[in-house]
């Protein structure tokens, strides 16, 4: 047992702890069948149902593991209270994660409530514990947070009372709600998150969440061809997913955030940007699963509406981060308009039919060519003007 109190922000090699790697994985799980609930929505032709139901469990998903993360970032002292509370989390998800089917075929969300209020409740413990040691304003800060967290819980036991009519109100009101409490509770007081952990914490569960993209649409393909022998069908799906997906990849990191995140108000903006970052991602690995069902005949919807699954939610990660990271860093028009360009490009690419996922592929792909090559020619042409400048005067 340790004193849980703040961590310094200028902490050197501050990197992501085992503890946070496995909520991390964990958390993923819940995502995978998130995901597998739409890929049955969508394939079923109950896509505006689907997306619905996939927005709010996901919601509950993402807003769990980004508490935690910034928590950690700031008061991580890695005790064994600690570890056991985090584990309590970690469970809470798996409940969420196992009543994710009810709540998308029966629009029963009571486990996916339990899991949910599960893991806030742990959360509170930990902002309780930080509150013994802090005074001042630093304690009213962890107070707001315990107790916004708490009376959120109650809001959120509408989603079995109400009737299935209200409930998409009630979580509309109730997800603002949560995300005012961090705005609230550190009006006076802001935690001392790390920088670099907190961007590191980021990609790691990007490329997580890149990972299970993978691996769905990966499984699907070898289903699609062990069932229906269909590999000249499933071709340009998988290849196009592949290059969507390392495309993906390459854009995100291409920049390195965590010197942008220096207030908390540039920080905020982006750590609730990345919900429509990470259910993007994980929508395209369901998309893709949509198109291979659809290539083989399984899915009960057209060509259009399979490719859409696919280019629709590619073309929103890719607005959503250059929106996020890259805008940021980007110089000059023509490096600033590559991943605007390129995710109009990709949602055009719906209509192309059987080669609408290849094309977006190779659209991305493209992207990640033009960037690099904007970004060489100016890195060379600063190198001239310096060698220029450095010259001595004939």
């Amino acid at each position: 047992m340790r004193r849980m109190t703040a961590r310094g922000r200028d902490e050197a090699h501050r990197v992501a702890s085992p503890l946070e790697l496995f909520f991390d994985l964990c958390f993923v799980v819940a995502i995978a069948q998130a995901g597998v609930q739409l890929v049955h929505s969508v394939a079923e032709a109950h896509a505006a149902e689907g997306v619905l139901n996939y927005a709010m469990v996901f919601f509950a998903i993402w807003w769990a593991w980004m508490n935690f993360t910034w928590f950690a970032s700031a008061y991580d002292n890695d005790d064994a209270l600690y570890r056991v509370v985090t584990l309590i989390q970690i469970a809470g998800v798996l409940v969420l994660a196992a009543g994710v089917s009810q709540a998308f075929e029966d629009h029963d969300f009571l486990l996916v409530l339990l899991g949910y209020v599960i893991m806030r409740m742990a959360l509170t413990v930990q902002w309780l514990r930080v509150a013994r040691n802090a005074d001042g304003a630093e304690r009213r800060m962890t107070l707001r947070y315990a107790g916004g967290v708490l009376v959120c819980q109650v809001g959120w036991v509408g989603l079995v009372l109400l009737p299935e009519s209200g409930r998409p109100w009630l979580f509309l009101v109730m997800a603002i709600a949560e995300m005012c409490v961090p705005l609230l509770a550190e009006r006076e007081f802001s935690t001392v998150w790390h920088p670099h952990h907190i961007s590191e914490r980021y990609g790691l569960f990007t490329i997580i969440v890149l990972g299970e993209t993978i691996a769905a649409a990966t499984i699907a393909v070898k289903v699609g061809v062990d069932e229906n022998d269909a590999l000249g069908e499933l071709l340009p799906i998988a290849s196009g997913g592949l290059l969507i997906i390392f495309a993906a990849w390459w854009i995100y990191f291409v920049v390195p955030i965590h010197g942008h995140l220096s207030s908390s108000r540039k920080a905020f903006l982006w750590g609730y940007g990345h919900y429509v970052i990470f259910a993007s991602a994980a929508a395209i690995g369901a998309g893709l699963e949509v198109a291979v069902e659809q290539a083989v005949g399984k899915a009960h919807i057209s060509t259009l509406a399979a490719s859409a699954a696919v280019t629709l939610p590619t073309a929103l990660f890719l607005l959503t981060v250059w929106v996020l990271h890259a805008r940021h860093y980007k110089v000059g028009t023509a490096q600033q308009l590559v991943l605007p360009v390129t995710a109009l490009a990709v949602a055009l690419c719906t209509f192309l039919g059987d080669w609408a996922v290849l094309a977006a592929g190779v659209v991305a792909a493209l992207a990640v060519v033009v960037g690099v090559t904007l970004t060489a020619l100016m890195a060379a042409r600063e190198e001239r003007e310096e060698e220029a400048a450095g010259a001595p005067a004939a």
